[in-house]
């Protein structure tokens, strides 16, 4: 079979290795969507602090069950799925108290493991979450990303009745903006700089897009929010604008999450934050529990996902995928592999 290999910055090979066994406690995949995230692209370019050369990527997936251990229980063959991607010890005191996606020892398919670009992949089946019939590869590659968005939003607690704004309209930032509404956000506004995410976030249902080019984020919260302004603010960009703007703007006593990964090391005004007594949070990956509940807010109805889904590659075409998004950074949202048509 065919495994995808980036043997170094903007290189990228496949290799024919021989198709996986199933182990006792494994479940054999074949793959069919994989999705191209942020992180994938900072591995492409060699900015990716946490990964080494060679490496097979692949952490947003979705697949057909086309064997299984014979340990395997509650599964069968020809069902759809999806992968949890984190490897955890289990020991560590994360692990032991139920937050193993802090796990001190913590790898991910793709960037400390091996990832999932290959045309079969075995994994642990306590990895594996089923998909319902009747949602999409398409839409079953996307539930990772989606599970970010849901962690990120209950990190808040409960978001009902809330006024949230959320900085980036990126793939994560219009999930965690339709999360945060599904949820039962009263109102949600997103901002960015680019009117074409900001017409993709109208589109999925978001209240207010905001142009900060053109508009003054905290004039904007006072027009859209009134004088109370947001409950919430979510750092889906990771920069230090803004970061900067969520500290300048909150109200005070405030909750400001960041989501992002911060490329750079962060220059902004902590006297101002704790002048204002703002709770400074941060969300890290996901756990099952927000796996479920992402795919029951799509099966439900009440996230958008196709909207989002910008342009499909075949799989020896990978390499295309990231010139592709390099070219048309502005106009790109999320690109799919197609490893199985």
């Amino acid at each position: 079979m065919l495994q995808q290999v980036m043997t170094g910055p903007g290189a990228l090979e496949f290799h024919e290795v021989e198709k996986p066994t199933c182990g006792e406690h494994e479940v054999l995949l074949k793959m069919m969507r994989i999705g191209v995230c942020g992180s994938d692209i900072h591995v492409y370019h060699g900015k990716h602090a946490f990964s080494t050369f060679p490496l097979t990527q692949g952490h947003e997936v979705s697949g057909e069950i086309v064997e299984l251990g014979k340990a395997v229980k509650g599964m069968h063959v020809g069902q759809k799925a999806t992968v949890e991607p984190q490897i955890v010890c289990g020991e560590c005191y994360p692990c032991r108290h139920g937050k193993y996606n802090l796990c001190e020892k913590l790898k991910v398919m793709g960037f400390q493991a091996i990832g999932a670009a290959s045309e079969y992949f075995a994994v642990d089946a306590d990895r594996v979450t089923l998909l319902p019939d009747s949602m999409s590869f398409d839409q079953g590659a996307m539930i990772e990303p989606l599970a970010v968005a849901v962690h990120a939003v209950k990190r808040a607690g409960d978001v009902h009745g809330l006024k949230i704004a959320v900085l980036g309209a990126g793939p994560i930032g219009n999930l965690v903006a339709q999360a945060a509404k599904s949820m039962g956000a009263q109102a949600v506004m997103i901002t960015d700089v680019s009117d074409f995410r900001l017409s993709l976030a109208a589109t999925c249902g978001v209240d207010y897009c905001v142009n900060t080019k053109r508009e003054d984020f905290g004039a904007a919260m006072l027009r859209d929010f009134g004088p109370d302004k947001a409950d919430v603010i979510y750092d889906c960009a990771g920069n230090n604008v803004t970061m900067g703007q969520a500290i300048r703007y909150a109200r005070k006593g405030s909750t400001i999450i960041l989501v992002a990964v911060f490329a750079d090391m962060a220059t902004v005004d902590l006297a101002l934050a704790n002048d204002h007594e703002l709770e400074l949070n941060s969300t890290m990956m996901y756990r099952h529990e927000d796996y479920v509940e992402a795919i029951a807010l799509v099966n439900a109805g009440k996230i958008q996902l196709n909207p989002l889904m910008s342009k499909h590659f075949a799989f020896r075409d990978y390499l295309e995928a990231y010139h592709y998004i390099d070219a048309n950074r502005e106009e790109t949202m999320k690109v799919l592999i197609d490893v199985h048509p």
